[in-house]
This record gives structure tokens, C-alpha cells and sequence, in this order.
């Protein structure tokens, strides 16, 4: 018997792979083995920070352009008004303080008490010619050396252009006013001074300014007049201002934004 002579069967034409180390296809690969394996894999980007920092570099551009603007406007503004209307602070002076009753006394239990009425007249001045200055009633402090001597006030007026007004006013002691031991002693050693006892007026209120038809919110004044020498009284005849006195009074606009007061 003649053996027969099977051909062997086709060989795969896809041999089988083996992986390598890393769990890939070890080459030849296939080509969909080749196109995953370069394929990349999708990952969700973060938001780029260049944006961000963009937006608000514009921001502060755009916010330091207006605060510029704004003061520009400003600026512009407030040449206008001085070139229309040139304004001037109004001026203040001392014309008479006159102290008629000034009693300073120790109780038994050392405590001191002053009794005091001075009779004040201000002279205020509007210089300007287009500018009228409304005043709201206006508090009267007295002082000496730092130690209060009297209270008083003055009513609210119109300051009209070109025009001095005389305020005229009586100060006096809330009362029998108690004094500490130190205020007591500085009181006792101005009124032997030569020169008379040393004074300070201190004037405090608020004011509209009125440009033509346009009035200006409320501002803040307050007035300090000082080197003012007033001998004692002796008896019930009233002491008025020394020789040397040299009173000055310096004027200073209180504008307050929020809580602070400049």
C-alpha cells in the first residue's frame, strides 16, 4: 500500500502576537494596532490663567483711565469757578471782649468753682463780590490756658457780598462751673499775670456758599482766634482788652467724607 502525502494546511496570515513588558503589541503589529497605539488619549484641559490675568489687567486699566477722567473733569471744573467767581475765605476779628464777672472760689472740700460772664463782639468780612456765605447758628467756646471759661453762641445770618457783619454775643459759665485742682491753679496764676489773663475763642458751625443760582452742600468751619489779653475785673467794673493784645483769627474749612473729618 502506497502512503499518500497530505499538503500541510495555509499558514495564518495574522500570526498571533505577544505582548512585551509593558502590556503593547510587540511588532509587526496590525494597522489597527498601529493606529490606536498613536492614537493620543483625550484629557480635559484646565482654563488657561493668561485669560484671567488679561481680564483684569483691563480692568485696572480701564478703572485708573477713569479715576483720571474724573479728576481731569475736576480740575477743569474747579478753574471755571475761580475764573467766574474768584472766591476768598471770609475773614474774622476780635473787635471787644469785655469780662464783667469773673469769680473763682474754694469750697471746703477743695473744690473750686467758677462763676464768669464776658461780653464778646466778632467782626466777620465776606470779601468776595459773587459769592454769599449762609451761615447755621454758630457755638462760642472760651478758653484760657486750656481750661473752659464760658459757652455761648451766635445766630445763623446771610453773609452778603462786600460785607462786614458784628456778631455780638454774651459768654458765661454753665452755672458754678467745677474746676479740677490743676485748672483751678493755672486760673488763679494768669490772673496775676501783668499782661491780663490769656484768652482763646474758638467758633464752630456750617456754612452753604451761594454762586448765583448754585448752593454748595454744607461745609464744616471752625474758627481759632488767639493772643488775647484781658485784665481781670476789680470790683463791678468790667476789664476789656489789654494793649497788648494782638488778637488773630485763623479760619479752617472741616470737610468730612464718611466718618473722618479733614
Amino acid at each position: 500500500m502506497t502512503d499518500r502525502i497530505y499538503p500541510a494546511s495555509k499558514p495564518n496570515s495574522n500570526p498571533p502576537q505577544t505582548l512585551n513588558g509593558n502590556g503593547n503589541p510587540s511588532f509587526p503589529a496590525t494597522k489597527a494596532q498601529l493606529y490606536g497605539a498613536t492614537r493620543p488619549v483625550y484629557r480635559p484641559q484646565p482654563k488657561s490663567r493668561r485669560h484671567r490675568r488679561s481680564c483684569c489687567c483691563l480692568c485696572c486699566l480701564w478703572s485708573t483711565l477713569l479715576i483720571i477722567a474724573l479728576v481731569f473733569l475736576a480740575a477743569i471744573a474747579a478753574g471755571v469757578v475761580w475764573l467766574l467767581y474768584h472766591p476768598q475765605r471770609p475773614t474774622f476779628s476780635v473787635s471787644t471782649v469785655r469780662i464783667s464777672r469773673f469769680n473763682l472760689t474754694t469750697s471746703k472740700d477743695t473744690t473750686s468753682h467758677l462763676n464768669s460772664q464776658l461780653d464778646l463782639a466778632i467782626s466777620t468780612r465776606n470779601p468776595n463780590k459773587k459769592i454769599v456765605f449762609l451761615y447755621d447758628p454758630i457755638t462760642v467756646t472760651v478758653s484760657s490756658t486750656g481750661v473752659d471759661v464760658g459757652n455761648g453762641s451766635f445766630p445763623s445770618f446771610t453773609h452778603g457780598t462786600k460785607n462786614t457783619t458784628t456778631l455780638k454775643t454774651s459768654i458765661s459759665s454753665s452755672g458754678a462751673a467745677d474746676l479740677d485742682a490743676a485748672s483751678a491753679t493755672s486760673l488763679k496764676s494768669d490772673l496775676k499775670r501783668k499782661n491780663g489773663l490769656p484768652l482763646e475763642i474758638q467758633l464752630e458751625t456750617k456754612v452753604k456758599v451761594k454762586m448765583g443760582s448754585l448752593k454748595t452742600k454744607k461745609v464744616g468751619v471752625r474758627v481759632t482766634c488767639d493772643g488775647i489779653d484781658v485784665a481781670a475785673p476789680k470790683g463791678k467794673t468790667p476789664s476789656s482788652l489789654s494793649p497788648s493784645s494782638d488778637p488773630k483769627c485763623k479760619v479752617d474749612l472741616r470737610f468730612k467724607i464718611w466718618k473722618w473729618t479733614f
